[in-house]
């Protein structure tokens, strides 16, 4: 038997499924913004820094490489995007304690700058470990010999790249341009970071002082013969595309530029396209490599990174040199593409995966055996902690690269601007809608997220920018 329509009705009243309920208010999602960064600055901070992920109370921080009280990171996911979260909720809605958040988060990093100018993995200020590494202050107070202490600065996992995209972001907040601190940090870095560039464009993964200005440019070539065994030579001073470091410093060049209108960051960026040009090997692989050595052929690094082509690095490639295309408008740029995307497609495995290791020439897939590292053609027993073979995602990105390439350039300047009109703020609101409620619905009282049972950076980025995004379409209807 059916029940009565009334009785139903009533139960709709009382029991609204999800789709029904309210949506978020743009009151309470700016209320638990604040609650978030309260927490974090309040019981998580570390001299404005902060771990990637904390046990909760007592609160420890964990970092890639270590664990403390008082340890905090500056490769993402710690300081560096949670100062940037943090940034972006101040220029959505003007609220002061969001970019005291991010000042303070910012000052973190130019307390731990080195005095080459860029950042290592993660920092504390307790003296014993302060006291390990020649840092920027130290230069200040004139003390100019490092001595046995570290001062390389990596580019490595977006390290050096993102402290100073969030400083560079700070720099350009009307309210911080007095902020000696931030401004000091951030021109010291940049300078660092230009004048650590080669003079082929690239970049090593790591550096502690200015490029060798003899070094010669050369055109990346396979070598007459690779060795199979690890060498154990040291590789932080070979260009490096490996873990996107040459996508980071790209993007980061060109919003220098775009922030402070200085030519020489577009000057830069242009000398880093022209050696991603040069690094294109020939056919028939018409692609790129994780690294290379002075003689600019492929390299060693790792025990577990032969020389070869890389799948994921080739598109790294490909991505920095649309950026510059839609950047500079120089067609160049954009016409290696399509070259990198046939071999790409040539090179997809029978499971519909891609190897992330090619040998050079040949194109067999390369892997690396789990118990002795010997690198092998067979796939079936490799190490668990490196992905040896990318999924069905790599797909995805080549597919939103060709229809990239397919757009014209003033199509691409257009969507980088952003919404333009009501109607397209109201789809963004539309859009993030459903995101910022479930950001509320999964935030605990105290004001943090959780992922699994730790507090982790990366949700706390998340979760504010999605109510960030939803608050500023909210604003702009």
């Amino acid at each position: 038997m059916k029940a009565p329509f009334l009785f139903l009705f009533c139960l709709a009243l009382l029991f609204p499924v999800s789709g029904q309920q309210a949506d978020p208010s743009k009151e309470d999602s700016i209320a638990s913004m604040k609650a978030a960064v309260g927490f974090f600055r309040s019981r998580l901070s570390q001299g404005g820094g902060y771990a990637s992920e904390w046990t909760l109370e007592p609160f420890r921080g964990f970092t890639e490489h270590g664990a403390g009280k008082t340890v905090f990171s500056i490769q993402p996911h710690g300081t560096t995007t949670v100062g940037l979260a943090m940034l972006r909720a101040y220029e959505a809605t003007g609220e002061k304690e969001f970019l005291e958040g991010a000042n303070e988060a910012g000052s973190a990093l130019a307390k731990c700058q080195l005095s080459s100018g860029g950042w290592s993995s993660e920092f504390d200020f307790d003296p014993e470990y302060a006291k390990r590494y020649h840092l920027r202050t130290d230069l200040d107070q004139g003390d100019t010999d490092p001595g046995k202490r570290r001062r390389l600065s990596t580019l490595d996992d977006n390290k050096t790249q993102s402290a100073l995209l969030l400083l560079l972001e700070l720099a350009m907040i009307p309210d911080n341009h007095s902020h000696a601190v931030i401004q000091e940090a951030i021109e010291f870095g940049l300078d660092s970071l230009l004048a650590a560039q080669n003079t082929d464009g690239s970049w090593p993964q790591q550096y502690d002082e200015a490029a060798d200005p003899n070094l010669e440019v050369l055109a990346a070539s396979f070598p007459e013969e690779w060795s199979r065994e690890y060498p154990k030579l040291p590789y932080y001073r070979y260009a490096t595309l490996n873990d996107g470091n040459l996508v980071h410093v790209m993007s980061l060049l060109l919003r220098a530029h775009k922030a402070t209108g200085n030519k020489r960051f577009l000057d830069s960026a242009k000398r880093l396209g022209d050696f991603l040009l040069r690094a294109q090997l020939p056919e028939p692989q018409r692609a790129w490599a994780q690294q290379y050595d002075e003689n600019r052929h492929p390299a060693w690094a790792r025990k577990f990174e032969p020389p070869a082509i890389s799948s994921i690095e080739s598109m790294g490639a490909c991505e920095a040199l649309l950026e510059l295309w839609i950047a500079s408008g120089e067609d160049r740029y954009r016409a290696t593409i399509p070259d990198a995307l046939r071999w790409m497609e040539s090179s997809q495995l029978e499971d519909g995966r891609w190897a992330r290791f090619y040998e050079l020439e040949t194109n067999r897939p390369l892997y690396c055996e789990a118990e002795t590292y010997q690198v092998t053609y067979d796939g079936s027993n490799t190490p668990t902690h490196y992905g040896f073979k990318i999924d069905s995602g790599f797909g995805r990105k080549m597919e939103r690269m060709r229809k990239s390439l397919e757009k014209s350039r003033e199509k691409h300047l257009e969507q980088q601007a952003g919404p333009n009109s009501k109607e397209a703020w109201e789809k963004r609101a539309r859009d993030f809608r459903g995101k910022a409620k479930q950001a509320l619905s999964l935030q605990h009282e105290d004001g943090y997220w959780l992922k699994g049972d730790r507090i982790d950076a990366r949700e706390f980025v998340k979760r504010m920018t999605d109510l960030t995004s939803y608050v500023e379409a909210l604003s702009k209807q």
